[in-house]
């Protein structure tokens, strides 16, 4: 079996046989990988759009970033050779790669860095980390020098220039690159099968060409459960990074493959909006968590691959403290949070739920529990394109069920106009003081602070640290072992 709750807040990692025949597919073909996701991307373009899945399929295979995430967490050069940062953490050198460029015949430069910066931090930008580059200056030294001033002190700056939100772009096919992305790096798309798959194929014009062995990429899209137990014992993928856990049980005990477990930053929630009414009372948010039971949680959603968490951060990071006694399960306690809040039972409220397994099977075992304090949850199952726009975009939701990916992203409580609807200028004064906290232990300290104010003020009831399965035949070599982010770095794959 493999180890569950533990290998998350260790960081251990459990690779064991799993059962599956995996069909010739891959003995056949030693350069082609066939990789299945739950979720299709809205776009290709990880700077317009939220959806981890863009970064699935582009991130260090399509498009490129000054820095590289390791599967460690660690962050190594890319299309930077090397960096230096001045002694008070807010500007930085980088000395670019010589002899790179874009997949339609332009340099990458100084210039490209400049204009990819600038434009995710200008007025039109829909990038996520907007705020992040609207703090940036990005100045030209030379073609192969770039200085990029901070307004701020980041101590994880490095690390955010490696996520696809910090991509190098081509100036004049920018706009294009949703359905038609133009990087740096060793893959080109081929085809994009809506609905189905998405095609990429090794870019022959890449500096390293040579070093890639695997020359095409298919990612398949198969968001049912139960389809994705088919394909895998069909041996229609070669590898499921991040598979639904209930498939698990149905793939065990053959030595022919391969199954590990990952820990990673992701943090499962309920969501609430806290601009609706009577969301807007944090009696009434204390009585939601109140009435959530996070094991029994895990245990439906994830099949038991998780850890509790009480606020917006996880085991293992930087500054983690345990809020999970903040809001402690307590049925009685949320029954009188909302008879305080002078709240009317039955309250009905309505769960948005993404079509992932862990918000479907999340949504039923929450919906019990409510239930047992007078809150009647009307589960609306909705698709991904569905929740993209409505829930994250129009802010058009009571509840809902999803889970945020990214390493560093308590900023997102301090943005007001976030699908949250969360506005505390309490938070946004401590999270300044984390931005410009020079010394690690304030930055800590701070930290913390910021985890106990996020719980206190039942933002969310915050569910659980994921645990991501990947299946894959035991000959596919380069897997990540652990995920800081979702990425599926095929230049690093092979077949023994």
């Amino acid at each position: 079996m493999l180890n569950r709750r533990t290998v998350l807040a260790t960081g251990a990692i459990a690779t064991v046989p799993l059962a599956t025949p995996f069909g010739a597919l891959a003995q056949s073909r030693k350069d082609a990988v066939v990789l299945a996701m739950t979720l299709e991307p809205p776009g290709l373009d990880p700077t317009a759009g939220a959806a981890s899945a863009i970064a699935e399929i582009v991130q260090y295979n399509i498009f490129e970033t000054l820095t590289k995430i390791n599967a460690d967490g660690s962050v190594s050069p890319l299309l930077a050779e090397s960096w230096e940062v001045s002694p008070d953490l807010k500007t930085y050198t980088f000395k670019l790669r010589r002899g790179v460029t874009f997949q339609n015949g332009e340099p990458f430069n100084a210039a490209a860095v400049k204009f990819s910066y600038d434009r995710a931090g200008g007025e039109k930008s829909t990038n996520k980390d907007k705020r992040t580059f609207a703090n940036l200056t990005t100045q030209v030294v030379d073609d192969y020098t770039v200085v990029v001033l901070n307004k701020d002190i980041d101590p994880d700056l490095l690390f955010i220039l490696g996520q696809a939100t910090s991509i190098i772009v081509e100036p004049k096919s920018a706009e294009g690159n949703a359905t038609k992305p133009v990087g740096t790096g060793p893959y080109q798309l081929n085809a994009w099968n809506k609905g189905s798959s998405v095609v990429l194929a090794a870019w022959s014009g890449f500096r390293a060409a040579p070093t890639i062995k695997i020359k095409r990429a298919t990612f398949r899209f198969i968001s049912d459960p139960a389809a994705q137990v088919a394909a895998l014992l069909a041996g229609d993928v070669d590898a499921f990074p991040r598979v639904t856990p209930r498939s698990v049980a149905q793939v065990q005990s053959n030595p022919r493959c391969q199954g590990v477990v990952s820990g990673s930053r992701a943090k499962t929630i309920l969501a609430i909006n806290n601009a609706k009414k009577p969301l807007d009372d944090v009696r009434v948010r204390r009585a939601i968590a109140a009435a959530v039971d996070r094991k029994a949680v895990i245990e439906g959603a994830a099949d038991g691959y998780g850890a509790p968490i009480g606020s917006h951060y996880v085991p293992g990071a930087f500054g983690y403290v345990d809020t999970t006694g903040v809001n402690p399960y307590d049925v009685e306690k949320a029954k009188k949070l909302l008879a305080e809040a002078g709240v009317k039972t039955p309250l009905e409220l309505t769960v948005t739920l993404p079509p992932t397994p862990y918000a479907r099977q999340g949504g039923e075992v929450i919906a019990a529990q409510l239930a047992k304090i007078g809150i009647t949850a009307k589960l609306q199952n909705v698709e991904w394109a569905q929740w993209l726009s409505g829930t994250y975009g129009n802010k058009n939701y009571d509840l809902t069920i999803i889970s945020h990916v990214e390493p560093f992203d308590l900023g997102n409580f301090a943005k007001p106009d976030y699908y949250w609807g969360y506005n505390s200028p309490k938070f946004n004064e401590i999270f300044n003081q984390i931005k410009n906290a020079a010394r690690p232990a304030d930055r800590s300290r701070l930290l913390g602070d910021a985890q106990r104010l996020l719980a206190q003020d039942a933002v969310h009831a915050f569910l659980y640290q994921n645990q991501w399965i990947t299946v894959a035949n035991k000959n596919l070599k380069g897997l990540w072992k652990d995920m800081p982010v979702f990425v599926n770095d095929i230049s690093a794959l092979s077949w023994s």
